[in-house]
């Protein structure tokens, strides 16, 4: 099992080229990520750039999962800014290589990124993922509770308009 550590702005020398690399994995595989294949390596260069920013500026947590010094996965939680939101964060980005899909690494992320959230202060989180992913069946096993679907979301590699589905999860409870 990899270890799941916190990334830091600083770490983005060291780190960069495999998020590169896992993000290109994952719409590579057809994920919905927000990208459409192929990802070049400049439009996924600027994204971790702006992540890795949103961490230095405390409004965004990243975890990887590393193993033997190799990312083979991440999750971002999104911290809400507003005043009346200061108990909540969106789950973004649960990321793994292929290779290691199907082997706990998944749970494992979402267990730290929940651990993470309570840490911050943040007791409901929610999030979305295409209906009929696998990653819909992994929320559902951890308690996330499906609030419903909106059609037509996001536009696939292969030009379909996706249905996703709303997670929430109750941290306190």
């Amino acid at each position: 099992m990899p270890d799941i550590m916190s990334l830091h702005p600083d770490d983005a020398v060291r780190w960069l080229p495999q998020l590169i690399g896992l993000l290109q994995d994952a719409v590579d595989s057809g994920s919905s990520v927000g990208f459409l294949a192929p990802l070049s390596d400049d439009q996924a260069h600027q994204y971790w750039t702006k992540v890795l920013a949103q961490v230095g500026e405390k409004s965004r947590i990243m975890l990887a999962a590393v193993h033997n010094g190799v990312i083979v996965g991440s999750v971002q939680l999104e911290l809400a800014s507003m005043p009346n939101a200061s108990h909540r964060a969106e789950v973004q980005k649960l990321l793994v290589l292929r290779s290691w899909r199907r082997q706990g690494t998944g749970q494992a992320l979402m267990t730290a990124v929940e651990q993470a959230a309570r840490q911050a202060g943040r007791q409901l989180l929610v999030l979305d993922t295409r209906l009929g992913d696998a990653a819909e069946r992994l929320y559902a096993r951890m308690g996330y509770r499906r609030v419903d679907v909106i059609p037509k979301f996001a536009l696939s590699s292969v030009g379909h308009l996706d249905v996703t589905v709303i997670f929430y999860r109750d941290l306190s409870t």
